[in-house]
């Protein structure tokens, strides 16, 4: 097999950009792309003969047929890009139909949807990859690269701020819904979470200081690091070199004093997952699972104040 063939589910949201210049750049080729808003022009950027449906049952037709013809006409991978509350149902749809699946983060919101997804797995052979791009930053790598060999039995002391301004838009639509986008924690804090545990270890404790509809705040305690984190999509919250700056997102780590700003260095993180995934170095529903796990208690603590 010469290039692998790909569908997008969500080919006209916000994210789905980052997925499609992705795949052109690791050689693959998007055959089919479903989304019910049909803003979907930026198909033609990459190929004339996407077959797009508005429908996911038509789409999930059209898949299932190319399943049973010839191999080089299969979809072998399908990337899913739709709302967060809709990803492990996309994932099954995609499994059932012979595919393997990368998956925007959260891959779910719910962490008992993980065990249906692993079954899934078993039963069709097929696997289920995510997007955990802050492993592959290279300056965060380099940043875990100096904790190992400085840990020796320390104990950091982390504060993680993470400020990605939001018009009145965000709250309006399905982001802004704790139901369907898992609320602030989930659907903005989920791959920061992913990077504290990857930093400094398996969580032990969590608080949660402050929650309203733009932010949250709250302490965490590690294996290995005490942490203080801050989202937030109010631009008010911007510290003011990123105001001045102009820049409407700021990503910050400070580790026992030691800033590392990490808010540039963004463009290619999605192409160098999907690299590894296709290498076979995927991240997979075993490595997406604890934070998912973590921000379900997030999300279900009480607010204790500060």
């Amino acid at each position: 097999m010469t290039r692998p063939n790909f569908a997008v589910i969500g080919a006209a949201g916000y994210i789905a950009p980052r997925h499609l210049k992705a795949i052109e750049e690791v050689g693959g080729r998007i055959v089919a792309a479903v989304d019910p808003n049909d803003s979907v022009g930026i198909l033609d950027r990459y190929s004339l003969d996407v077959r797009y449906f508005r429908e996911i049952e038509r789409f999930d037709r059209f898949v299932d047929k190319l399943r049973k013809g010839p191999e080089e006409d299969r979809i072998h991978w399908v990337s899913v890009c739709s709302p967060n509350y809709l990803h492990d149902s996309h994932a099954r749809l995609a499994l059932r139909s012979g595919a393997n699946v990368i998956c925007e983060k959260p891959v779910v919101i719910s962490p008992w949807n993980l065990d249906a997804l692993a079954s899934l797995e078993i039963e069709t052979g097929m696997r289920v990859f995510t997007v955990l791009q802050l492993r592959t930053h290279p300056d965060l790598v380099a940043l875990r690269q100096r904790l190992a060999t400085a840990r020796a039995g320390r104990r950091f002391q982390v504060a993680l701020r993470y400020v990605t301004s939001r018009g009145p838009w965000y709250h309006q639509s399905w982001k802004g819904s704790e139901e369907r986008s898992g609320g602030i924690a989930m659907n903005i804090g989920i791959h920061l979470f992913d990077l504290l545990i990857w930093l400094f270890g398996s969580p032990i404790r969590t608080s949660v200081l402050r929650r309203d509809a733009s932010r949250m705040e709250g302490e965490l305690v590690l294996e290995s690091a005490d942490v203080r984190w801050f989202l937030s999509v109010d631009r008010g919250d911007l510290p003011r070199r990123a105001d001045v700056e102009g820049r409407s997102t700021f990503r910050s780590i400070t580790v026992d004093g030691e800033e590392v700003e990490f808010s540039d260095g963004f463009s290619e993180l999605h192409t160098k997952v999907y690299r590894r995934t296709l290498e076979g170095q995927g991240f997979g529903l075993a490595e997406a699972r604890p934070s998912i796990e973590l921000v379900h208690t997030i999300r279900t603590a009480p607010v204790s104040g500060a």
